[in-house]
């Protein structure tokens, strides 16, 4: 992972139970072992009730915090269409999201407190940097597990 001399402000976002924390975990020890500092910070909510989970990662040669400054997101990986519509507006002009295509209503949505998105992605397409969407939960079945989506997205981000 060559970042040069910046730090890289790496956002993950989810539901509980879709594998953030340990995608957030897999790419922080990637990190280590490409020789960067890295810091790492967890939001865990309501993760066992579908709540929101989020993570955010700093690589860089030295950081000094785990929380990435609103706006200063480098790179967003969400788990699912509607949370990269929730934390846009976290990622800097020019950045990058990489959207898993996977709808999934949270308790919030099916409790009739909150109308899910008619279509996030398309919502998405006016961001102003690049928009990725991959096919992670299919690939991940294709594969023989869906606990390997989050695996595949960071490997997306790693490209």
């Amino acid at each position: 992972m060559d970042i040069g001399g910046r730090t890289l402000n790496v956002l993950l976002a989810g539901i509980g139970g879709q594998g953030v924390l340990t995608a957030s975990q897999l790419l922080t020890e990637a990190a280590v072992q490409g020789g960067h500092d890295v810091k790492k910070s967890e939001v865990h909510g309501m993760a066992q009730r579908g709540g929101v989970v989020t993570s955010h990662v700093r690589i860089g040669r030295k950081v000094y915090s785990p929380i990435i400054s609103s706006g200063e997101v480098d790179l967003l990986v969400a788990f699912e269409e509607a949370e990269a519509l929730r934390w846009r507006p976290e990622v800097r002009p020019g950045g990058t999201l990489i959207v898993n295509c996977l709808r999934v209503a949270p308790p919030i949505v099916n409790l009739g407190h909150f109308k899910y998105p008619d279509d996030p992605l398309e919502s998405l397409r006016s961001f102003n940097g690049s928009l990725l969407p991959v096919e992670a939960s299919a690939l991940a079945i294709q594969a023989g597990s869906p606990r390997l989506a989050g695996t595949i997205l960071v490997g997306a981000a790693a490209a």
